[in-house]
């Protein structure tokens, strides 16, 4: 027996912080990075008397997310006081949703590395605020006597929403690629950025095994502090090794809460898993319930952009793009709408694909910028494919244009104009080129003549270095098997 007679079912709790401006109930900042406990105040640190106002952006975006992720919007719900202790939040308890969340019954479908789709369901989405942030002095969290915990509160009272699936997911890879996949759809849609260094997006994982065959799941762990998709794979894999290695010892697997350690690659218990009594929700008292009209449902739901997988087949379909060049340029919005741009003012959506995919993106990665940064805007590029395409230049010389282009910030068809690149397209003029480059080889000429096809080769690029690179290639192939048939 081992692993591979194991099946691992996991679901997950994806929190993410919504981009508004200020804090789910006052009018704190929700600004990241500013000086510890500057963007506080009595409401979201829970001063007696102080009473919470629901943002209406945050409600608008929870909103959002639910319709992007084909969940349910509740007509009615409410808020709830999870009364577990926390001592990130001055107030010691965390407003939430419990029994009535905002959305329900969604699902997201993924796509896997053999190409096939999977859906996994959403069970809710709830809206809750962020706690502070803990600060400790010790290693390893642990803390004696002589040394402190600090807090942050500035992170306590941003609006989160959290997005609970249904056990559905069966491998780490699974995983990630349900993460990708409500980490696009929410970037598009635009109500969080998802960055993981910041902590705007960030996912517990409970994960349990069974033997492959069995009708019933096991006990399941959840297992916290992971800071990126590749450290949740890693994390599941580490955590079904642990789970089997005590099923066949003969131990059992216990409901606990587990802490991932990525530096050693290891999980820690850190307490027993709370039931619901721990928990103790009550309804929030001090914030009325939630009522939703069909009309401002229907009104969230006609705001949404098109969404990553629509996008993609439009794309296939209407550019006739392959869908992996699809896949690629739709998995950001910006990317995609340079894209679009450039396709429709090069008229040559292919070659377009190339460039934004290829060169744009090497630059890109290279200056360490976002394609809204692109020091070559879509025109430009589109000016640069239409000089291939009707032949003014070559793709080589297209090469040197682009670099040119990043660097000044110059047209296509200016750098071309002051540098003289203009393809040499003239028949007579390449034919001069070819025959004083045959004159010059003459033996590399009798072996073409002789059927040895790969001399070929080695002849058109001699005319081209001849040429600086600007004869039309297609005309050097085709004068050059003339004059040596």
């Amino acid at each position: 027996m081992g692993v591979q007679d194991f099946q691992m079912v996991s679901g997950l709790e994806v929190h993410v912080e919504l981009s508004t401006a200020t804090k789910v109930f006052c009018g704190c900042s929700t600004r990241f990075g500013a000086d510890p406990n500057t963007q506080t105040c009595p409401v979201c640190l829970g001063f007696p008397g102080a009473l919470p106002v629901l943002n209406a952006k945050a409600l608008e975006y929870a909103v959002k997310a639910g319709l992007a992720l084909s969940c349910e919007i509740a007509p009615f719900s409410k808020f709830d006081r999870k009364q577990y202790f926390y001592p990130d939040l001055d107030k010691a308890y965390q407003i939430s949703q419990f029994d009535l969340p905002i959305c329900k019954q969604g699902h997201l479908d993924i796509r896997l590395a053999d190409g096939s789709t999977k859906r996994i369901g959403i069970t809710r989405i709830h809206i809750e605020e962020d706690a502070g942030k803990l600060l400790h002095s010790a290693s390893g969290g642990q803390i004696s006597a002589a040394e402190s915990s600090l807090v942050d509160y500035n992170r306590g009272g941003v609006p989160l929403i959290e997005i609970v699936s249904e056990p559905d997911i069966r491998s780490p890879e699974e995983a990630v690629a349900y993460l990708d996949g409500i980490k696009e759809i929410l970037r598009y849609i635009q109500v969080s950025d998802c960055n993981m260094e910041e902590g705007s997006l960030r996912c517990d994982a409970n994960v349990s095994v069974m033997r492959k065959g069995a009708a019933e799941f096991g006990t399941r762990a959840e297992i916290k502090n992971m800071n990126s998709f590749k450290n949740v794979a890693l994390a599941m894999e580490s955590e079904i090794e642990r789970q089997v290695g005590l099923i066949e010892r003969g131990e059992k697997v216990v409901l606990e809460t587990r802490s991932w350690d990525a530096e050693k690659g290891i999980s820690r218990s850190m307490r027993g898993k709370e039931g619901a009594a721990d928990y103790r929700y009550f309804p929030e008292p001090d914030l009325p319930p939630l009522v939703q009209s069909a009309e401002y449902i229907e009104a969230v739901r006609k705001s949404l952009p098109e969404l990553p997988e629509a996008k993609r087949a439009r794309f296939v379909a209407q550019y006739g793009l392959p869908a992996y060049d699809a896949g690629v340029l739709c998995a950001d919005q910006a990317m995609a709408s340079y894209y679009e741009a450039c396709a429709a003012e090069s008229g040559d959506p292919k070659a377009a694909s190339n460039w934004v995919m290829g060169d744009l993106a090497a630059l890109l990665k290279k200056l360490e910028k976002g394609i809204q940064d692109s020091p070559i805007s879509a025109q430009a590029l589109a000016g640069l494919v239409k000089l291939i395409k009707d032949g003014t230049i070559s793709g080589k010389i297209a090469k040197a244009v682009f670099e040119d282009m990043a660097a000044s910030g110059k047209s296509a068809s200016q750098v071309v104009k002051e540098k003289g690149l203009v393809q040499i397209a003239d028949p007579a003029a390449v034919a001069a080129i070819i025959d004083k480059v045959i004159a010059e080889n003459p033996s590399q000429a009798q072996e073409v003549r002789c059927g040895k096809s790969a001399t070929l080769g080695w002849l058109v690029g001699q005319v081209m270095k001849a040429s600086g690179g600007k004869a039309n290639p297609g005309l050097v192939n085709q004068i050059l098997k003339e004059r040596l048939q």
